[in-house]
């Protein structure tokens, strides 16, 4: 299984190295709402399962090297509850590549 670190707080530092991958989920995508609004592209940009599965496809199609551990910052997600029940299983897969993800990757911090 591949440790995921979530950082939930704005500047919290976390060593990162070169066997470790960096994905930042953003609030929203900059396109005229206000942070929390639901949008359907902006979910998309935080879908934390669907990042970590094309972090997988990247390594696979050799667009990026291997990593051994992943680090999400998600300080500027304003319901983090969300991220950490992708993470944790408690949402129901929406494809096949949330079985995939909940197979190789688990929640540490």
């Amino acid at each position: 299984m591949i440790p995921v670190t979530l950082i939930t707080t704005r500047g919290q530092l976390v060593p990162l190295d070169s066997e470790t991958a960096l994905l930042r989920l953003p609030a929203n995508t900059g396109h005229g709402h206000s942070d929390g609004d639901t949008c359907p592209a902006c979910a998309a940009q935080t879908d934390i399962r669907a990042q970590l599965y094309n972090l997988t496809e990247e390594v696979r199609r050799s667009m990026r090297p291997a990593f051994s551990r992943v680090v999400v910052d998600a300080s500027a997600v304003k319901d983090i509850s969300q991220v950490v029940a992708a993470l944790t299983g408690k949402l129901p897969a929406q494809a096949l590549r949330d079985h995939q993800v909940a197979r190789m990757f688990v929640l540490v911090g």
